[in-house]
């Protein structure tokens, strides 16, 4: 739902009666002239042909380990699953399943391994009819077309009578609207900070990011609001690497770090200062002054479900034993995104983007986590792209400073 002039927009929701009908319903948030649109993204003979492809392998995605000793390296393959006869490596993060593994170079132990780099593998279990289910002409069709605006008129309401924005609120469907461009939430009262709010807020925080790029946006938006952090260099290398802001005098640190895999990209990053997100939250002893900003699920559309699955049960275990510890260290999980909708359907469709998000919903809301659903904000953005544009990732920090403020 969207008002161009308004800059406002909403998402819809969507009741499955399961007999081939469906309601479609909106919450008429203001008032003006408002446009519908409804899609039908993929039929269910093309959702069908999905999961059952993205449930048969873990062959779409190719990784390439670099062992270095000294000046001399050597590449090997690598997988989160080897069919090879050959030795292996063999690497396991704690007691859990999350095992990663590459063929042991010739005269190199396997302790060497120090960077990873991947790229898509030409690797399909779609057969040539259910491809044609995803050519572009297949994907998004308008069920309403050339629909008529609807007239909303104003309706008295008092807003002020929603609870403060705090961490353990569970979020509705939707779980907010844009208005002039501003995000606002359906189930609680946001602040609107200023500069010197937020320098008072962030004074004395310690700020952990863990997950992918899209969060990685996060510490490249925020100097521009909070002019006094600057970035500190760690002597990383390549673009994936730790980014920490520091703001001394107030004793401020943000630090970013990616989740370790599978994290999908061309470039060689470092797998030596990167770990799994439950290995990085126990070894943070975590209090009232600390927070903790999860997310992750773009790296794991290309492969099964279950592998998804168990990084989000260990990473809830992880955060468990952090309240255990310490109950006051504030924990905001993320939401993925949505991301372009004419790309390789098999490996990154929103399909499976939208039933991670279900399975996160369904994992962490008994915990006491702040959540923020990128999800719906960016279908209200119409925000079709990966990286979502700075009017997005403001707004998601936005609602991040009003969890821990």
């Amino acid at each position: 739902m969207s008002s161009p002039a308004l800059k406002a927009g909403a998402s819809g929701k969507v009741t499955d009666f399961n007999n081939g009908t469906y309601l479609v319903s909106f919450t008429l948030f203001w008032e003006g002239s408002v446009f519908l649109s409804v899609l039908l993204i993929h039929p269910s003979e093309g959702v069908s042909a999905l999961w059952r492809a993205r449930n048969q392998g873990y062959d779409r995605i190719a990784f390439r380990g670099k062992f270095v000793n000294g000046t001399f390296h050597v590449l090997a393959e690598c997988g989160l699953t080897l069919n090879s006869s050959t030795e292996l490596c063999k690497y396991l993060y704690g007691g859990s399943k999350d095992v990663f593994y590459c063929i042991k170079p010739q005269h190199m132990p396997c302790e060497a391994l120090t960077y990873v780099s991947s790229r898509n593998r030409e690797v399909s279990y779609l057969t040539d009819k259910e491809k044609r289910l995803f050519q572009k002409s297949n994907v998004g069709a308008e069920l309403m077309k050339d629909a008529k605006h609807i007239s909303v008129s104003g309706c008295k309401r008092n807003e002020n009578t929603k609870e403060k924005c705090q961490i353990g609120m569970e979020i509705p469907v939707p779980g907010g609207y844009t208005l002039q461009g501003r995000w606002i939430t359906s189930s609680c009262s946001q602040v609107r900070l200023n500069s010197s709010q937020i320098n008072d807020c962030l004074k004395g925080k310690l700020i952990y990011l863990l997950g992918d790029s899209t969060l990685r946006q996060w510490i490249d938006y925020l100097p521009k609001v909070v002019k006094t952090l600057k970035f500190f260099d760690l002597h990383g290398t390549g673009f994936h690497k730790t980014h920490v802001l520091l703001d001394a005098e107030r004793h401020t640190q943000i630090l970013w770090k990616k989740h370790s895999y599978p994290f999908n990209t061309i470039q060689f990053y470092s797998v030596i200062c990167g770990g799994y997100i439950p290995q990085e939250i126990d070894q943070l002893p975590g209090d009232k002054n600390t927070a903790i900003v999860i997310t992750f699920g773009q790296h794991f559309r290309p492969f099964p479900m279950e592998l998804f699955i168990r990084r989000a049960i260990n990473i809830r275990k992880a955060i468990e034993r952090l309240f255990l510890r310490s109950p006051d260290t504030k924990v905001i999980i993320k939401t993925e995104n949505v991301r372009e909708r004419y790309i390789d359907a098999e490996k990154f469709a929103n399909f499976h983007g939208y039933i991670q998000n279900l399975i996160m919903k369904d994992m962490f809301k008994d915990l006491n986590v702040g959540v923020i659903d990128a999800w719906d904000m960016t279908i209200a953005y119409d925000a079709n792209v990966i990286h979502p544009p700075d009017s997005v990732i403001g707004n998601q920090i936005d609602m991040f400073l009003n969890y821990i403020c």
